[in-house]
């Protein structure tokens, strides 16, 4: 009997064994590192001040960037990656920024519009009137930016208020669709973006008043997109 108890004590002990052994030699998983984030997209920002000139003045442009290693703007080559600098563009430009990163690329874009002088007038032709030189400025619908092709207008109409000071209202208006309200509102920010780019090409700032009449003064009473082309506009008025 107790021979039986020994012989079945060793084999338990002989199985504790070769459990323990197997352990020992099986290699415990290690955990793996967690792949790095992926680097930060490039981003990118650039704007001119003024975005207006006439030709031979400057404007400034100014930039940002963040997570980019390599950045250029068309035009100026290589440049850090924030700053600014002054430039003399002989036409209308657009400034292209690029920021290249290991995150990719980013862009962004300046536009600056450059106004050419008119030419002097013959002294044979005799000199025009307000009314005659001073042009209205046309928008597109449900706008109140400048249109490029208006620019050329505005700066005949800056050119002649320059070398004939006079006292203007410039009336924002808009065609029949809206309600009198929204028109009201849109024909207030056109009469000012007329305004405003007046200003930045040297026509006094004491020298142009605004004021909005919407809908309700058209210049073209037929319902079709011919006659509300002629009603959105910026129209000038001389005063006292």
């Amino acid at each position: 009997m107790k021979k039986g108890i020994t012989r079945g004590l060793y084999s338990l002990l002989g199985l504790a064994i070769i459990v323990f052994t197997s352990a020992c030699h099986h290699e415990v998983a290690k955990a793996q590192p967690s792949a790095p984030p992926p680097p930060a997209a490039p981003t990118a920002a650039i704007s001119a001040d003024p975005a207006y000139i006439l030709h031979g003045q400057s404007t400034t442009l100014s930039w940002q960037t963040a997570n980019a290693t390599d950045i250029n703007i068309e035009g100026l080559g290589t440049v850090p990656a924030n700053g600014s600098r002054t430039v003399y563009p002989p036409d209308s430009s657009t400034y292209e920024l690029v920021a290249k990163g290991p995150g990719g690329t980013g862009t962004a874009s300046a536009r600056v519009t450059v106004s050419q002088p008119a030419p002097a007038a013959s002294s044979s032709n005799p000199e025009p009137t307000f009314g005659e030189a001073v042009k209205d400025v046309f928008f597109d619908y449900n706008r109140f930016n400048i249109r490029a092709d208006e620019m050329q207008y505005i700066q005949t109409d800056a050119n002649y208020l320059e070398g004939h000071p006079a006292k203007i209202v410039v009336e924002g208006h808009c065609d029949e669709r809206g309600t009198a309200e929204y028109n009201l509102a849109l024909g207030a920010k056109r009469a000012s973006a007329v305004q405003q780019v007046l200003i930045q090409l040297g026509v006094p700032a004491a020298s142009i008043k605004t004021v909005s009449y919407g809908k309700e003064k058209p210049f073209c009473t037929a319902s079709s997109e011919k006659c509300w082309q002629e009603n959105r506009r910026g129209h000038f008025v001389e005063r006292q």
